[in-house]
Protein backbone atom coordinates (compact mmCIF):
# COMPACT_ATOMS: atom_id res chain seq x y z
CA UNK A 1 0.00 0.00 0.00
CA UNK A 2 2.48 2.59 1.11
CA UNK A 3 5.02 3.40 -1.57
CA UNK A 4 6.66 6.65 -2.50
CA UNK A 5 6.21 8.03 -5.97
CA UNK A 6 5.84 11.26 -7.89
CA UNK A 7 3.10 10.20 -10.26
CA UNK A 8 -0.06 10.49 -8.19
CA UNK A 9 -2.51 9.06 -10.69
CA UNK A 10 -4.32 5.80 -11.21
CA UNK A 11 -2.45 3.18 -13.23
CA UNK A 12 -3.37 -0.14 -14.84
CA UNK A 13 -2.38 -1.89 -11.62
CA UNK A 14 -3.45 0.38 -8.76
CA UNK A 15 -5.74 3.20 -7.66
CA UNK A 16 -4.44 6.35 -5.95
CA UNK A 17 -6.54 6.87 -2.80
CA UNK A 18 -4.68 9.48 -0.75
CA UNK A 19 -1.41 10.79 0.61
CA UNK A 20 0.18 11.38 4.00
CA UNK A 21 3.77 10.58 4.89
CA UNK A 22 3.34 7.77 2.38
CA UNK A 23 1.12 7.38 -0.68
CA UNK A 24 -1.91 5.13 -0.35
CA UNK A 25 -2.52 2.80 -3.30
CA UNK A 26 -5.24 0.19 -3.69
CA UNK A 27 -3.88 -2.68 -5.79
CA UNK A 28 -6.41 -3.85 -8.38
CA UNK A 29 -5.19 -7.46 -8.33
CA UNK A 30 -5.98 -7.58 -4.60
CA UNK A 31 -9.18 -5.53 -4.72
CA UNK A 32 -11.37 -8.65 -4.80
CA UNK A 33 -10.12 -9.49 -1.29
CA UNK A 34 -12.91 -7.20 -0.09
CA UNK A 35 -12.78 -4.10 2.05
CA UNK A 36 -14.29 -1.93 4.77
CA UNK A 37 -14.97 1.82 4.92
CA UNK A 38 -15.91 3.06 8.39
CA UNK A 39 -16.34 6.31 10.28
CA UNK A 40 -18.84 8.50 12.10
CA UNK A 41 -21.51 10.44 10.21
CA UNK A 42 -20.07 13.44 8.37
CA UNK A 43 -16.43 12.33 8.40
CA UNK A 44 -16.09 11.64 4.67
CA UNK A 45 -17.10 8.00 4.10
CA UNK A 46 -19.19 8.85 1.01
CA UNK A 47 -16.32 10.82 -0.56
CA UNK A 48 -13.93 7.91 0.05
CA UNK A 49 -16.47 5.57 -1.51
CA UNK A 50 -16.74 7.88 -4.53
CA UNK A 51 -12.96 8.09 -4.93
CA UNK A 52 -12.71 4.29 -4.90
CA UNK A 53 -15.65 3.91 -7.31
CA UNK A 54 -14.07 6.40 -9.72
CA UNK A 55 -10.77 4.54 -9.59
CA UNK A 56 -12.41 1.21 -10.34
CA UNK A 57 -14.44 2.69 -13.19
CA UNK A 58 -11.32 4.22 -14.77
CA UNK A 59 -9.70 0.78 -14.62
CA UNK A 60 -12.62 -0.76 -16.52
CA UNK A 61 -14.20 -2.39 -13.46
CA UNK A 62 -18.02 -2.08 -13.20
CA UNK A 63 -19.27 -0.80 -9.84
CA UNK A 64 -22.49 -1.28 -7.90
CA UNK A 65 -23.19 1.01 -4.95
CA UNK A 66 -26.20 1.80 -2.80
CA UNK A 67 -26.81 5.55 -2.46
CA UNK A 68 -28.49 6.18 0.88
CA UNK A 69 -28.51 10.00 0.89
CA UNK A 70 -28.35 10.77 -2.83
CA UNK A 71 -24.83 12.23 -2.57
CA UNK A 72 -23.20 9.56 -4.70
CA UNK A 73 -25.28 10.48 -7.75
CA UNK A 74 -22.84 13.31 -8.48
CA UNK A 75 -20.40 10.77 -9.92
CA UNK A 76 -22.44 10.99 -13.12
CA UNK A 77 -21.68 14.69 -13.67
CA UNK A 78 -18.47 16.64 -14.35
CA UNK A 79 -16.67 17.74 -11.20
CA UNK A 80 -16.29 21.40 -10.33
CA UNK A 81 -12.92 22.97 -9.61
CA UNK A 82 -13.98 24.54 -6.33
CA UNK A 83 -11.36 26.28 -4.22
CA UNK A 84 -11.20 23.68 -1.44
CA UNK A 85 -10.94 20.85 -3.99
CA UNK A 86 -8.15 22.50 -5.96
CA UNK A 87 -6.34 23.36 -2.73
CA UNK A 88 -6.45 19.79 -1.45
CA UNK A 89 -5.26 18.46 -4.81
CA UNK A 90 -2.28 20.87 -4.85
CA UNK A 91 -1.33 19.94 -1.30
CA UNK A 92 -1.01 16.35 -2.53
CA UNK A 93 0.93 17.31 -5.63
CA UNK A 94 -2.04 16.32 -7.76
CA UNK A 95 -3.41 18.17 -10.78
CA UNK A 96 -7.20 18.31 -10.41
CA UNK A 97 -8.84 17.17 -13.65
CA UNK A 98 -12.67 17.28 -13.69
CA UNK A 99 -14.28 14.08 -14.92
CA UNK A 100 -17.59 12.21 -15.02
CA UNK A 101 -18.54 8.53 -15.23
CA UNK A 102 -21.15 6.54 -17.13
CA UNK A 103 -23.92 5.82 -14.63
CA UNK A 104 -27.09 3.73 -14.52
CA UNK A 105 -29.64 4.47 -11.80
CA UNK A 106 -31.76 1.71 -10.24
CA UNK A 107 -34.68 1.99 -7.86
CA UNK A 108 -36.77 -0.78 -6.31
CA UNK A 109 -39.76 1.57 -6.48
CA UNK A 110 -39.06 2.62 -10.07
CA UNK A 111 -39.22 6.33 -9.23
CA UNK A 112 -35.64 7.61 -9.55
CA UNK A 113 -34.14 4.76 -11.54
CA UNK A 114 -34.94 1.65 -13.51
CA UNK A 115 -37.10 -0.81 -11.55
CA UNK A 116 -35.26 -3.67 -9.86
CA UNK A 117 -37.28 -6.86 -9.60
CA UNK A 118 -36.78 -10.45 -8.57
CA UNK A 119 -39.22 -13.33 -8.62
CA UNK A 120 -40.29 -15.01 -5.41
CA UNK A 121 -39.01 -18.32 -6.79
CA UNK A 122 -35.57 -16.83 -7.36
CA UNK A 123 -35.44 -15.20 -3.94
CA UNK A 124 -35.94 -18.53 -2.17
CA UNK A 125 -37.30 -19.34 1.30
CA UNK A 126 -34.21 -18.50 3.38
CA UNK A 127 -33.90 -14.85 2.33
CA UNK A 128 -37.66 -14.37 2.17
CA UNK A 129 -37.94 -15.64 5.75
CA UNK A 130 -35.32 -13.09 6.76
CA UNK A 131 -37.25 -10.37 4.93
CA UNK A 132 -40.48 -11.36 6.68
CA UNK A 133 -38.83 -11.81 10.10
CA UNK A 134 -40.26 -15.31 10.51
CA UNK A 135 -39.49 -17.63 13.41
CA UNK A 136 -38.21 -21.19 12.94
CA UNK A 137 -41.68 -22.78 12.70
CA UNK A 138 -42.91 -20.20 10.19
CA UNK A 139 -39.71 -20.52 8.16
CA UNK A 140 -40.25 -24.29 8.09
CA UNK A 141 -43.74 -23.87 6.64
CA UNK A 142 -42.41 -21.43 4.05
CA UNK A 143 -39.79 -24.02 3.06
CA UNK A 144 -42.60 -26.56 2.63
CA UNK A 145 -44.48 -24.11 0.39
CA UNK A 146 -41.44 -23.59 -1.83
CA UNK A 147 -40.79 -27.34 -2.02
CA UNK A 148 -44.38 -28.00 -3.09
CA UNK A 149 -44.18 -25.18 -5.65
CA UNK A 150 -40.87 -26.44 -7.06
CA UNK A 151 -42.14 -30.01 -7.40
CA UNK A 152 -45.48 -29.05 -8.96
CA UNK A 153 -44.25 -26.48 -11.45
CA UNK A 154 -46.00 -23.62 -9.63
CA UNK A 155 -43.76 -20.72 -10.51
CA UNK A 156 -43.83 -18.00 -7.86
CA UNK A 157 -43.31 -14.67 -9.56
CA UNK A 158 -45.04 -12.05 -7.42
CA UNK A 159 -46.75 -11.67 -4.06
CA UNK A 160 -50.16 -12.87 -5.24
CA UNK A 161 -48.54 -16.13 -6.36
CA UNK A 162 -47.12 -16.71 -2.91
CA UNK A 163 -50.42 -15.83 -1.25
CA UNK A 164 -52.30 -18.23 -3.52
CA UNK A 165 -49.82 -21.01 -2.75
CA UNK A 166 -50.05 -20.46 1.00
CA UNK A 167 -53.85 -20.61 0.77
CA UNK A 168 -53.52 -23.84 -1.24
CA UNK A 169 -51.32 -25.65 1.30
CA UNK A 170 -53.35 -24.56 4.33
CA UNK A 171 -55.47 -27.37 5.83
CA UNK A 172 -59.10 -27.39 4.78
CA UNK A 173 -60.66 -26.70 8.18
CA UNK A 174 -63.80 -28.73 8.78
CA UNK A 175 -63.93 -30.76 5.56
CA UNK A 176 -64.22 -34.51 5.88
CA UNK A 177 -61.67 -36.82 4.31
CA UNK A 178 -64.29 -38.10 1.86
CA UNK A 179 -64.73 -34.63 0.51
CA UNK A 180 -61.04 -34.28 -0.33
CA UNK A 181 -61.63 -35.94 -3.68
CA UNK A 182 -63.86 -33.01 -4.64
CA UNK A 183 -61.24 -30.47 -3.58
CA UNK A 184 -59.20 -29.49 -6.68
CA UNK A 185 -56.30 -28.46 -4.43
CA UNK A 186 -56.29 -31.69 -2.39
CA UNK A 187 -53.08 -33.00 -4.05
CA UNK A 188 -51.27 -29.79 -3.11
CA UNK A 189 -52.49 -29.91 0.49
CA UNK A 190 -51.56 -33.59 0.72
CA UNK A 191 -48.08 -32.90 -0.65
CA UNK A 192 -47.56 -30.11 1.89
CA UNK A 193 -48.68 -32.27 4.82
CA UNK A 194 -46.30 -35.03 3.73
CA UNK A 195 -43.37 -32.77 4.67
CA UNK A 196 -44.68 -32.05 8.17
CA UNK A 197 -47.51 -30.39 9.99
CA UNK A 198 -48.70 -27.24 8.22
CA UNK A 199 -51.19 -25.47 10.45
CA UNK A 200 -53.68 -22.88 9.33
CA UNK A 201 -52.57 -20.56 12.15
CA UNK A 202 -48.95 -20.57 10.96
CA UNK A 203 -49.98 -19.94 7.38
CA UNK A 204 -52.13 -17.05 8.61
CA UNK A 205 -49.17 -15.53 10.44
CA UNK A 206 -47.03 -15.68 7.31
CA UNK A 207 -49.84 -14.05 5.34
CA UNK A 208 -49.94 -11.18 7.84
CA UNK A 209 -46.17 -10.72 7.54
CA UNK A 210 -46.59 -10.59 3.78
CA UNK A 211 -49.05 -7.74 4.28
CA UNK A 212 -46.39 -5.84 6.26
CA UNK A 213 -43.89 -6.40 3.44
CA UNK A 214 -46.42 -5.26 0.86
CA UNK A 215 -47.03 -2.07 2.85
CA UNK A 216 -43.26 -1.43 2.75
CA UNK A 217 -43.20 -1.64 -1.04
CA UNK A 218 -42.37 -5.32 -1.46
CA UNK A 219 -45.09 -5.67 -4.08
CA UNK A 220 -43.02 -3.59 -6.50
CA UNK A 221 -39.88 -5.61 -5.88
CA UNK A 222 -41.34 -9.03 -6.71
CA UNK A 223 -42.30 -9.47 -10.35
CA UNK A 224 -41.03 -9.54 -13.90
CA UNK A 225 -39.01 -8.64 -15.91
CA UNK A 226 -36.57 -9.89 -13.28
CA UNK A 227 -33.17 -8.27 -13.02
CA UNK A 228 -30.37 -9.78 -15.10
CA UNK A 229 -27.24 -9.22 -13.04
CA UNK A 230 -25.06 -9.18 -16.14
CA UNK A 231 -26.54 -5.75 -16.80
CA UNK A 232 -24.43 -4.56 -13.85
CA UNK A 233 -21.23 -5.89 -15.39
CA UNK A 234 -20.80 -3.65 -18.40
CA UNK A 235 -18.31 -1.09 -19.65
CA UNK A 236 -19.01 2.03 -21.65
CA UNK A 237 -17.73 2.86 -25.13
CA UNK A 238 -14.46 4.15 -23.65
CA UNK A 239 -13.80 0.89 -21.84
CA UNK A 240 -14.60 2.34 -18.42
CA UNK A 241 -16.67 0.41 -15.96
CA UNK A 242 -20.31 1.44 -15.65
CA UNK A 243 -21.28 2.79 -12.23
CA UNK A 244 -24.60 1.29 -11.10
CA UNK A 245 -26.26 3.29 -8.34
CA UNK A 246 -29.16 1.93 -6.33
CA UNK A 247 -31.30 4.85 -5.18
CA UNK A 248 -31.94 3.79 -1.59
CA UNK A 249 -33.23 6.86 0.28
CA UNK A 250 -36.81 5.55 0.28
CA UNK A 251 -35.75 1.91 0.48
CA UNK A 252 -33.91 2.67 3.73
CA UNK A 253 -37.27 3.33 5.37
CA UNK A 254 -37.64 -0.47 5.25
CA UNK A 255 -34.21 -1.57 6.55
CA UNK A 256 -34.90 -5.29 6.43
CA UNK A 257 -36.09 -5.09 2.82
CA UNK A 258 -32.97 -3.08 1.94
CA UNK A 259 -30.55 -5.49 3.61
CA UNK A 260 -32.19 -8.64 2.26
CA UNK A 261 -32.39 -7.20 -1.24
CA UNK A 262 -28.66 -6.46 -1.34
CA UNK A 263 -27.89 -9.84 0.18
CA UNK A 264 -29.98 -11.47 -2.56
CA UNK A 265 -27.99 -9.61 -5.21
CA UNK A 266 -24.75 -10.78 -3.62
CA UNK A 267 -25.92 -14.38 -3.48
CA UNK A 268 -27.09 -14.23 -7.11
CA UNK A 269 -23.64 -13.05 -8.20
CA UNK A 270 -22.09 -15.84 -6.15
CA UNK A 271 -24.29 -18.51 -7.74
CA UNK A 272 -24.26 -17.25 -11.34
CA UNK A 273 -20.63 -16.31 -11.94
CA UNK A 274 -18.07 -18.98 -12.84
CA UNK A 275 -14.85 -19.51 -10.92
CA UNK A 276 -12.27 -16.98 -12.07
CA UNK A 277 -9.28 -17.43 -9.75
CA UNK A 278 -6.85 -14.55 -9.32
CA UNK A 279 -7.49 -11.84 -11.89
CA UNK A 280 -5.52 -8.66 -12.67
CA UNK A 281 -8.61 -6.72 -11.61
CA UNK A 282 -12.12 -7.58 -10.32
CA UNK A 283 -15.06 -8.30 -12.59
CA UNK A 284 -17.30 -6.19 -10.34
CA UNK A 285 -16.99 -4.24 -7.11
CA UNK A 286 -20.00 -4.16 -4.81
CA UNK A 287 -20.33 -1.39 -2.16
CA UNK A 288 -22.75 -2.29 0.65
CA UNK A 289 -23.66 0.92 2.56
CA UNK A 290 -25.22 0.77 6.05
CA UNK A 291 -23.79 -2.73 6.26
CA UNK A 292 -24.77 -3.18 9.92
CA UNK A 293 -28.36 -3.71 8.75
CA UNK A 294 -27.28 -6.95 7.13
CA UNK A 295 -26.10 -8.42 10.41
CA UNK A 296 -28.58 -7.00 12.93
CA UNK A 297 -30.54 -9.85 14.54
CA UNK A 298 -29.54 -12.26 11.77
CA UNK A 299 -29.91 -15.90 12.91
CA UNK A 300 -26.76 -18.00 13.14
CA UNK A 301 -27.71 -20.15 10.14
CA UNK A 302 -27.96 -17.06 7.94
CA UNK A 303 -24.74 -15.60 9.37
CA UNK A 304 -22.90 -18.79 8.46
CA UNK A 305 -24.20 -18.55 4.91
CA UNK A 306 -23.23 -14.88 4.62
CA UNK A 307 -19.72 -15.70 5.79
CA UNK A 308 -19.52 -18.49 3.22
CA UNK A 309 -20.64 -16.23 0.37
CA UNK A 310 -18.25 -13.41 1.34
CA UNK A 311 -15.36 -15.86 1.66
CA UNK A 312 -15.96 -17.64 -1.65
CA UNK A 313 -17.22 -14.86 -3.92
CA UNK A 314 -13.65 -13.56 -4.16
CA UNK A 315 -12.84 -16.49 -6.45
CA UNK A 316 -15.66 -15.34 -8.75
CA UNK A 317 -13.86 -12.03 -9.30
CA UNK A 318 -16.20 -9.90 -7.16
CA UNK A 319 -14.94 -7.51 -4.50
CA UNK A 320 -17.33 -6.61 -1.66
CA UNK A 321 -16.81 -3.39 0.32
CA UNK A 322 -18.87 -2.85 3.46
CA UNK A 323 -19.57 0.73 4.52
CA UNK A 324 -20.65 1.35 8.11
CA UNK A 325 -19.85 3.47 11.16
CA UNK A 326 -17.67 1.09 13.13
CA UNK A 327 -15.81 -2.16 12.42
CA UNK A 328 -17.59 -3.80 15.36
CA UNK A 329 -20.83 -3.55 13.32
CA UNK A 330 -19.43 -6.43 11.24
CA UNK A 331 -19.11 -9.92 12.79
CA UNK A 332 -15.55 -11.12 13.37
CA UNK A 333 -15.77 -13.98 10.86
CA UNK A 334 -16.79 -11.58 8.09
CA UNK A 335 -14.42 -8.84 9.28
CA UNK A 336 -11.50 -11.24 8.91
CA UNK A 337 -12.25 -11.45 5.16
CA UNK A 338 -12.01 -7.67 4.61
CA UNK A 339 -8.38 -6.93 3.75
CA UNK A 340 -8.60 -3.34 2.45
CA UNK A 341 -9.50 -0.85 5.20
CA UNK A 342 -10.36 2.88 5.28
CA UNK A 343 -11.14 4.26 8.74
CA UNK A 344 -12.46 7.80 9.14
CA UNK A 345 -12.88 9.58 12.46
CA UNK A 346 -14.81 8.15 15.39
CA UNK A 347 -15.93 10.18 18.39
CA UNK A 348 -15.60 8.80 21.91
CA UNK A 349 -17.83 10.68 24.35
CA UNK A 350 -18.96 7.68 26.41
CA UNK A 351 -17.23 4.55 27.77
CA UNK A 352 -19.04 2.52 25.10
CA UNK A 353 -17.69 4.85 22.38
CA UNK A 354 -14.18 4.52 23.78
CA UNK A 355 -14.47 0.75 23.69
CA UNK A 356 -15.58 0.96 20.05
CA UNK A 357 -12.56 3.15 19.17
CA UNK A 358 -10.20 0.68 20.83
CA UNK A 359 -11.81 -2.18 18.93
CA UNK A 360 -11.47 -0.28 15.64
CA UNK A 361 -7.78 0.40 16.31
CA UNK A 362 -7.13 -3.29 16.94
CA UNK A 363 -8.37 -4.25 13.47
CA UNK A 364 -5.31 -2.59 11.87
CA UNK A 365 -1.76 -3.82 11.53
CA UNK A 366 0.08 -1.57 14.03
CA UNK A 367 2.43 1.20 12.92
CA UNK A 368 5.13 2.09 15.51
CA UNK A 369 4.87 5.73 14.41
CA UNK A 370 1.14 5.99 15.19
CA UNK A 371 -1.03 5.68 18.27
CA UNK A 372 -3.91 4.32 16.20
CA UNK A 373 -6.65 4.68 18.83
CA UNK A 374 -5.73 8.30 19.53
CA UNK A 375 -5.42 9.22 15.85
CA UNK A 376 -8.88 7.79 15.07
CA UNK A 377 -10.40 10.44 17.37
CA UNK A 378 -8.22 13.24 15.94
CA UNK A 379 -8.85 12.71 12.23
CA UNK A 380 -10.22 15.75 10.39
CA UNK A 381 -12.93 15.55 7.77
CA UNK A 382 -11.46 13.94 4.67
CA UNK A 383 -8.62 12.30 6.58
CA UNK A 384 -8.48 8.56 7.16
CA UNK A 385 -6.39 5.74 8.48
CA UNK A 386 -5.81 3.27 5.66
CA UNK A 387 -4.37 -0.21 5.31
CA UNK A 388 -4.51 -1.94 1.94
CA UNK A 389 -3.29 -5.37 0.97
CA UNK A 390 0.16 -5.52 -0.56
CA UNK A 391 2.64 -8.03 -1.92
CA UNK A 392 1.46 -11.53 -1.14
CA UNK A 393 -1.88 -10.33 0.16
CA UNK A 394 -0.79 -9.21 3.63
CA UNK A 395 -2.17 -5.95 5.07
CA UNK A 396 0.19 -3.00 5.15
CA UNK A 397 0.91 -1.02 8.31
CA UNK A 398 -1.76 1.54 9.03
CA UNK A 399 -1.07 5.02 7.66
CA UNK A 400 -2.71 8.40 8.18
CA UNK A 401 -3.61 10.03 4.85
CA UNK A 402 -5.67 12.79 3.33
CA UNK A 403 -8.08 11.24 0.85
CA UNK A 404 -7.78 12.67 -2.65
CA UNK A 405 -10.70 14.74 -3.95
CA UNK A 406 -13.10 13.04 -6.40
CA UNK A 407 -12.91 14.04 -10.05
CA UNK A 408 -16.67 14.04 -10.54
CA UNK A 409 -19.18 16.24 -8.77
CA UNK A 410 -19.49 15.97 -5.00
CA UNK A 411 -23.14 15.94 -3.96
CA UNK A 412 -26.50 15.10 -5.55
CA UNK A 413 -27.64 15.80 -9.09
CA UNK A 414 -30.84 17.57 -10.11
CA UNK A 415 -34.03 15.74 -11.22
CA UNK A 416 -33.48 17.10 -14.73
CA UNK A 417 -29.95 15.70 -14.89
CA UNK A 418 -31.20 12.35 -13.62
CA UNK A 419 -33.92 12.23 -16.27
CA UNK A 420 -31.39 12.96 -19.03
CA UNK A 421 -29.17 10.11 -17.81
CA UNK A 422 -32.08 7.67 -17.66
CA UNK A 423 -33.26 8.67 -21.14
CA UNK A 424 -29.83 7.72 -22.49
CA UNK A 425 -29.51 4.58 -20.35
CA UNK A 426 -28.29 1.37 -22.03
CA UNK A 427 -31.14 -0.56 -20.34
CA UNK A 428 -33.90 1.92 -21.07
CA UNK A 429 -37.15 0.07 -21.77
CA UNK A 430 -35.90 -3.32 -20.65
CA UNK A 431 -37.25 -3.21 -17.10
CA UNK A 432 -39.51 -0.16 -17.08
CA UNK A 433 -42.79 -1.98 -17.85
CA UNK A 434 -43.95 -4.79 -15.55
CA UNK A 435 -45.13 -8.06 -17.10
CA UNK A 436 -47.72 -10.29 -15.41
CA UNK A 437 -47.20 -13.72 -16.96
CA UNK A 438 -49.15 -16.86 -16.06
CA UNK A 439 -47.78 -18.31 -12.85
CA UNK A 440 -48.90 -20.02 -9.64
CA UNK A 441 -51.84 -17.70 -8.96
CA UNK A 442 -53.38 -18.21 -12.40
CA UNK A 443 -52.71 -21.97 -12.38
CA UNK A 444 -54.31 -22.41 -8.96
CA UNK A 445 -57.31 -20.30 -9.94
CA UNK A 446 -57.82 -22.45 -13.04
CA UNK A 447 -57.71 -25.61 -10.95
CA UNK A 448 -60.30 -24.21 -8.58
CA UNK A 449 -62.48 -23.26 -11.56
CA UNK A 450 -61.98 -26.70 -13.08
CA UNK A 451 -60.31 -25.40 -16.24
CA UNK A 452 -56.83 -26.79 -15.58
CA UNK A 453 -55.55 -30.31 -15.08
CA UNK A 454 -55.38 -31.32 -11.40
CA UNK A 455 -51.96 -31.95 -9.86
CA UNK A 456 -52.28 -35.75 -10.05
CA UNK A 457 -53.59 -35.72 -13.62
CA UNK A 458 -56.90 -37.48 -12.82
CA UNK A 459 -59.85 -37.00 -15.11
CA UNK A 460 -57.72 -36.61 -18.20
CA UNK A 461 -58.67 -39.79 -20.02
CA UNK A 462 -61.69 -38.41 -21.80
CA UNK A 463 -61.98 -39.10 -25.47
CA UNK A 464 -62.82 -35.60 -26.60
CA UNK A 465 -60.95 -32.83 -24.86
CA UNK A 466 -59.42 -34.38 -21.71
CA UNK A 467 -56.16 -35.93 -22.92
CA UNK A 468 -55.69 -33.56 -25.85
CA UNK A 469 -56.53 -30.63 -23.61
CA UNK A 470 -53.82 -31.63 -21.16
CA UNK A 471 -51.28 -32.08 -23.97
CA UNK A 472 -52.23 -28.69 -25.41
CA UNK A 473 -51.96 -27.04 -22.00
CA UNK A 474 -48.54 -28.60 -21.39
CA UNK A 475 -47.28 -27.60 -24.83
CA UNK A 476 -48.54 -24.05 -24.29
CA UNK A 477 -46.69 -23.83 -20.99
CA UNK A 478 -43.47 -25.25 -22.42
CA UNK A 479 -43.41 -23.16 -25.57
CA UNK A 480 -44.88 -20.02 -24.05
CA UNK A 481 -47.96 -19.74 -26.23
CA UNK A 482 -50.21 -19.05 -23.25
CA UNK A 483 -48.18 -16.02 -22.18
CA UNK A 484 -47.93 -12.63 -23.81
CA UNK A 485 -45.18 -12.38 -26.39
CA UNK A 486 -41.95 -10.73 -25.30
CA UNK A 487 -39.28 -11.60 -22.77
CA UNK A 488 -39.53 -15.17 -21.47
CA UNK A 489 -41.08 -15.41 -18.05
CA UNK A 490 -39.30 -17.31 -15.30
CA UNK A 491 -41.87 -20.08 -15.70
CA UNK A 492 -41.10 -20.37 -19.41
CA UNK A 493 -37.36 -20.45 -18.77
CA UNK A 494 -37.76 -23.28 -16.25
CA UNK A 495 -40.14 -25.17 -18.53
CA UNK A 496 -37.83 -24.73 -21.51
CA UNK A 497 -34.93 -26.16 -19.49
CA UNK A 498 -36.84 -29.40 -18.89
CA UNK A 499 -38.49 -29.77 -22.29
CA UNK A 500 -35.91 -32.25 -23.54
CA UNK A 501 -36.19 -34.54 -20.51
CA UNK A 502 -39.99 -34.50 -20.69
CA UNK A 503 -39.90 -35.32 -24.40
CA UNK A 504 -37.55 -38.22 -23.74
CA UNK A 505 -39.99 -39.61 -21.21
CA UNK A 506 -42.88 -39.35 -23.66
CA UNK A 507 -40.91 -41.07 -26.42
CA UNK A 508 -39.74 -43.72 -23.98
CA UNK A 509 -43.25 -45.00 -23.43
CA UNK A 510 -44.99 -42.58 -21.10
CA UNK A 511 -47.59 -41.93 -23.81
CA UNK A 512 -49.51 -45.01 -22.76
CA UNK A 513 -49.98 -43.60 -19.29
CA UNK A 514 -50.05 -39.93 -20.21
CA UNK A 515 -53.65 -39.31 -19.25
CA UNK A 516 -52.95 -40.37 -15.69
CA UNK A 517 -49.44 -39.18 -14.94
CA UNK A 518 -48.34 -36.42 -17.27
CA UNK A 519 -49.16 -33.64 -14.83
CA UNK A 520 -47.13 -35.28 -12.10
CA UNK A 521 -44.37 -36.07 -14.58
CA UNK A 522 -44.04 -32.46 -15.56
CA UNK A 523 -44.15 -31.33 -11.95
CA UNK A 524 -41.61 -33.93 -10.89
CA UNK A 525 -39.27 -33.03 -13.74
CA UNK A 526 -39.49 -29.37 -12.91
CA UNK A 527 -38.94 -30.11 -9.25
CA UNK A 528 -35.81 -32.10 -10.02
CA UNK A 529 -34.59 -29.35 -12.32
CA UNK A 530 -34.70 -26.74 -9.57
CA UNK A 531 -31.66 -26.59 -7.32
CA UNK A 532 -31.14 -23.94 -4.67
CA UNK A 533 -27.81 -22.42 -3.72
CA UNK A 534 -26.13 -21.40 -0.48
CA UNK A 535 -28.69 -18.72 0.39
CA UNK A 536 -31.69 -20.53 -1.08
CA UNK A 537 -31.63 -18.73 -4.42
CA UNK A 538 -32.62 -20.60 -7.56
CA UNK A 539 -29.91 -22.32 -9.58
CA UNK A 540 -30.57 -23.43 -13.15
CA UNK A 541 -28.84 -26.61 -14.16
Amino acid sequence: MATSGNKLADTDEKIFIGKGEETAWLTLALANRHGLVTGATGTGKTVSLQVMAEGFARAGVPVFAADIKGDLSGISEVGEAKDFIVKRAKEMGLDFQPDQFSTVFWDVFGEQGHPVRATVTEMGPLLLSRMLDLNDVQEGVLNVAFRVADENGLTLIDMKDLRALLDAIAPNGGKKAADDEEDPLAPIRKAAQSYGNVSKATVGTIQRQLLVLENQGGTKFFGEPALTLKDFMKTDRDGRGMVNILVADKLMQSPRLYATFLLWMLSELFEELPEAGDLPKPKLVFFFDEAHLLFNDAPKALMDKIEQVVRLIRSKGVGVYFVTQNPIDVPDKVLAQLGNRVQHALRAFTPRDQKAVAAAAQTFRPNPKLDTARVIMELAKGEALVSFLEGGGTPSMVERVMVRPPSARIGPITPEERKAIMDASPVKGKYDTAVDAESAYEIIQKRIAGTAAPADGEGGGGEGGGLLGQIGSIAATIFGTNVKRGRLSTGQVIARNVTRSVTDKVIGGVVADLGKSVGGSIGGSIGRSLVRGALGGLLRR
